[in-house]
């Protein structure tokens, strides 16, 4: 029998930890760290033309791609670019934007109301193949529907501008999302 069996069993749990951590660290695909192994690691810069809009609302396409490019440039490894001959495009169309009332009081006034913006993306590499796909309804469309609904209340302060401008930031978070690379 052994004079030390406690550093025998010390040396043996180091030596199957480290043969566990090796074995992770050079599985089949190497692990990644951060955002950037959440996107797909060719892609190095992403192309955002001004926004399309066909409502009424001017200035949604505009604020569209503003939030887009910041939400790009902080969740991704990508660089948004000026140049049209970057590595992918994200093209977008504003086609919606509505105000719906949700409550009334007695005098029928305007307690609650929802604004809506709904948009158009498609997200494609230079050979014109798309990158974004819908996965859970699979059309024969080239392009994704977003739609985003915000509630705001005009007694308590709120508007028809903070309420689109909170649905054009989450929008612009959720089609960056549908940037991620699929599992």
């Amino acid at each position: 029998m052994s004079r030390h069996p406690q550093r025998q069993n010390t040396t043996a749990s180091i030596g199957i930890l480290a043969a566990l951590f090796v074995t992770c660290m050079l599985g089949c695909a190497p692990y990644q760290f951060g955002n950037a192994a959440l996107f797909p690691q060719n892609i190095r810069t992403v192309h955002v033309p001004i926004i399309r809009n066909s409502t009424f609302r001017e200035d949604l396409g505009v604020r569209l791609t503003e939030a887009l490019n910041k939400e790009i440039e902080l969740r991704t490894p990508y660089k948004v670019t000026a140049d049209p001959l970057a590595d992918t495009v994200l093209r977008c169309e504003v086609i919606d934007e509505t105000k719906r009332v949700l409550t009334e009081n007695d005098a029928d006034y305007v307690r609650a109301l929802d604004a809506a913006v709904q948009v158009r993306a498609s997200w494609s590499d230079r050979q014109g193949r798309l990158l974004m796909k819908n996965s859970i309804v699979p059309t024969d469309d080239l392009t994704i529907l977003f739609s985003q609904d915000e509630r705001f209340v005009p007694e308590a302060g709120q508007s028809i501008d903070t309420a689109t401008q909170k649905a054009i930031e989450d929008l612009a978070n959720r089609i960056v999302s549908q940037m991620e690379a699929r599992w």
